[in-house]
């Protein structure tokens, strides 16, 4: 497997332009299976899940045809995919596909709300929790679906196809949301889901649907109103810039004591994340584009977080700040409430000197002078790139290995950080 060598030690200081968002695109690509027309999306990130995205919808019978990187506006349009699922050869979403990330889980509405059937395996992706699929079986059931496990399948039948229904989620879920938001767009009347989810990726998967043909209210609140039509038909859309991206920018400049601009995003994505930024000792500034963002500090504050749905602190920004609090003057305690087992980078950070303590969802984080580079292991997506901005900060040489997880969320993360002075280079496996 291939790892990451980081030198670190060196402010960052540089321009990145932040690519589109993984988890925006992913719901964005399902989204295809609910129409006979072609779907074109721009702005898409080249990262592993988009590609093992498109070998499950192709299974289905869909194809699909990338282009490069456009530019539109002064602005790259990343790279253009166009998917058309006139007809659908299979309802099956094996699990060769299905287990390296949840969201291939996602196809379990749209199929059974156009074609009336679905056998999609149990989901895999970061073990950084159970996530239980409960919320979209429970929630397609009211629907009308019929669902069973058999052998780690989910085996889902809607012979009279879906119906409406008023539906209220016990926890708040981005998945099960995103889920049978599109399952809704094709049942026959007014289904409305109470204490929906509200992140950007959400509204950025109702604006396209909507240009798609579907009747949807409730942008951005915890209730959402469809009402289901006959049929959807194709669109062109542009994917939301990455906020998560552009938050772990944030954060490499700021643990670097450098000055990154951030372009093709919008602060107003991360709010949450700035905000305890700027309570840490940062200087952000916002552009017409994105922001810039530094450290005019020698040190940083210890700042308390705990991660909560949107527009709270988004959990996929934990272990990031993390390894910032690392090198803050003082203690900082986070708080993780939307998953359980996402500590596991906390070990890794402990071999580059971190001190951390561990109690239950919380992690009490107690600043140090300086972190020391490190043979380290990643874990999870998220995990990984706070190993990489713990070892631009380390003193010393810090190898990452099993860096395959960033390949499924982070695009040219080497390549961008190069770009603003960071000694790192990946090493291919022989």
């Amino acid at each position: 497997m291939d790892s990451i060598r980081i030198r670190g030690g060196k402010p960052l200081n540089g321009k990145i332009e932040i690519s589109g968002a993984k988890n925006a695109a992913l719901p964005l690509m399902v989204a295809s299976l609910l129409t006979e027309e072609t779907l074109t999306l721009s702005n898409l990130p080249h990262v592993a899940d988009i590609s093992t995205l498109i070998s499950l919808l192709c299974q289905h019978g869909a194809t699909a045809e990338m282009n490069g990187q456009s530019v539109s506006d002064g602005c790259s349009d990343g790279r253009s995919l166009s998917i058309t699922a006139d007809r659908i050869t299979s309802t099956e979403a094996p699990y060769d596909i299905v287990r390296k990330m949840r969201a291939g889980a996602l196809v379990m509405g749209p199929l059974l709300a156009r074609i009336g059937k679905a056998r999609v395996s149990l989901p895999g992706g970061c073990a950084i929790g159970t996530r239980p699929m409960n919320l979209h079986v429970s929630g397609l059931e009211q629907m009308g679906a019929e669902i069973k496990i058999v052998g780690g399948y989910m085996e889902a039948e809607a012979p009279a196809g879906l119906t409406s229904a008023e539906i209220r989620f016990e926890t708040v879920s981005v998945g099960a949301t995103e889920n049978l938001l599109m399952a809704a767009t094709l049942a026959k009347g007014t289904t409305v889901l109470e204490n929906a989810a509200k992140e950007p990726e959400i509204i950025d998967l109702i604006q396209l649907l909507r240009q798609m043909g579907a009747d949807i209210e409730g942008d951005g609140t915890e209730r959402l109103v469809i009402r289901g039509v006959d049929k959807l038909h194709g669109a062109r859309y542009r994917v939301m810039p990455d906020r998560i991206e552009t938050g772990t920018y944030a954060i490499a400049a700021v643990i670097t004591g450098g000055k990154i601009e951030l372009t093709n995003t919008r602060a107003e994505l991360i709010r949450s994340v700035l905000d305890i930024l700027v309570e840490a000792g940062a200087d952000v500034v916002e552009t017409e584009n994105g922001l810039v963002i530094s450290r005019s500090a020698a040190r940083i504050n210890g700042v308390d977080i705990m991660t909560l749905p949107y527009p709270g602190y988004p959990t996929d920004m934990q272990a990031q700040m993390m390894a910032l609090m690392t090198i803050a003057d003082g203690a900082a305690m986070i708080t993780e409430t939307i998953f359980e087992n996402r500590f596991m980078h906390v070990p890794e950070l402990a071999r580059l000197g971190a001190n951390i303590t561990v109690h239950g969802h919380s992690a009490l984080v107690r600043g140090v002078q300086k972190l020391v580079g490190a043979p380290v292991m990643a874990t999870d997506l998220r995990a990984s790139v706070s190993l990489v901005l713990a070892g631009l900060a380390a003193e010393g040489e810090t190898v990452i290995n099993r860096v395959y997880h960033l390949d499924r969320g982070y695009e040219r993360l080497e390549e961008k950080l190069a770009a603003c002075g960071a000694d790192i280079e990946r090493i291919v496996a022989s």
